[in-house]
């Protein structure tokens, strides 16, 4: 989908941008620290500068380790409008990862993914028009609402959004948002709509590494409904490559889907996991399903793949889920303290 740029032609650009400071938002969360730490291993001449709130699902443990001198953290709020005057200045380059993104913490109370996913967008984008900074925003498969279990399509950039949850709804909004900046502000912007990622760092109220500890701490895991329901599995390796590649070869105004073919069931994920940690593979209980559950998502990066050239590298799922099996098994510090507060919150919704 095109956000028909009132200063750039449709035509691809030969250029390459090649940013030299970059802010990361979100960059303490899942997905935003492991870009963090993908730039900062693939790209040691850019500085970053991570801006997260550090709500619970903002760990700075997530970016512990890379050169003080290349990441900078700084505690905050995107929704921050002076704190955003003081930092702006002197990036490149504004790659947005900050949202609320869980669909069960939407549905007991979409508050504070309004304020985030839309008011933080909006005054990201101000800044970003304030001081002609680049601006990639990073949204999700879910804006399209969901696919048919039977149906051949996939979601492409042209497909209409028909968000269906809290979250979805919210991340559609702030799409929007980007895509009438660019086009009424003439702000430098790209989107990319990815599929779900897995691997290290990832809260463990996430349907992955919620399996994987639950099995760590001797609990019985938990499936939602039938099981059936499909997602489109990606590392989030692969969506920081290709969120890289975005930013720096995409052409302004344009969107692009990040997918790398991945579908599989919840139940085919689930029992993956019961295999390779040696469980039975019915080893686990049925819940209650989430209210309006999307049934199917599914992702064609054609757009991506044949412009810009990008591949995922983690194609071998059972090969990646045994490494981020491995991770969560290694890591008990990371995780256990958020453990017992995350299944009571689940056991309080019968999930």
């Amino acid at each position: 989908m095109a956000m028909q740029s009132c200063r750039y032609s449709e035509i691809v650009s030969s250029e390459i941008f090649k940013p030299r400071n970059i802010i990361v938002t979100g960059g303490c969360g899942f997905i935003g620290a492991n870009f963090v730490r993908y730039v900062a291993r693939n790209h040691p001449d850019v500085r970053i500068t991570v801006l997260d709130k550090l709500t619970y699902a903002g760990n700075p443990q997530n970016i512990a380790g890379l050169p003080q001198s290349q990441v900078k953290l700084v505690q905050g709020d995107i929704c921050d409008v002076a704190l955003l005057e003081r930092i702006v200045p002197g990036h490149d380059a504004i790659v947005h990862f900050a949202a609320e993104s869980h669909n069960d913490n939407s549905i007991a109370d979409p508050t504070p993914f309004l304020r985030t996913n839309v008011e933080g967008t909006f005054t990201l984008l101000q800044a970003a028009r304030n001081h002609g900074v680049r601006f990639h925003h990073i949204s999700t498969d879910e804006v399209y609402g969901d696919l048919a279990l039977d149906d051949p399509n996939r979601f492409t950039e042209e497909t209409p959004y028909r968000p269906s949850s809290p979250y979805s709804s919210t991340k559609a909004s702030s799409d929007m948002l980007v895509r009438a900046w660019h086009r009424t502000y003439g702000v430098e912007a790209t989107i990319s709509n990815c599929s779900n990622n897995y691997g290290p760092y990832q809260h463990i109220e996430k349907f992955i590494p919620r399996q994987i500890t639950n099995i760590l701490c001797g609990i019985r895991p938990k499936l939602y409904g039938d099981g059936k329901n499909v997602r489109d599995w990606i590392h989030t390796e692969d969506h920081s490559s290709a969120v890289w590649a975005i930013l720096t070869q995409g052409r302004i105004g344009e969107t692009y889907l990040i997918g790398a073919d991945g579908e599989r069931s919840n139940i085919d994920v689930l029992r993956a996991i019961l295999t390779a940690m040696g469980k039975d593979a019915d080893d686990f209980d049925w819940v209650k399903d989430r209210p309006g559950h999307d049934r199917r998502y599914a992702i064609d990066s054609t757009k991506l793949r044949r412009e810009l050239g990008w591949s995922p590298k983690h194609t071998n799922f059972d090969e990646g889920l045994a490494r981020t099996i491995q991770w969560y098994t290694d890591n008990p510090s990371w995780w256990q303290g958020a453990k017992e507060a995350t299944e009571a919150k689940y056991r309080a919704q019968g999930q």
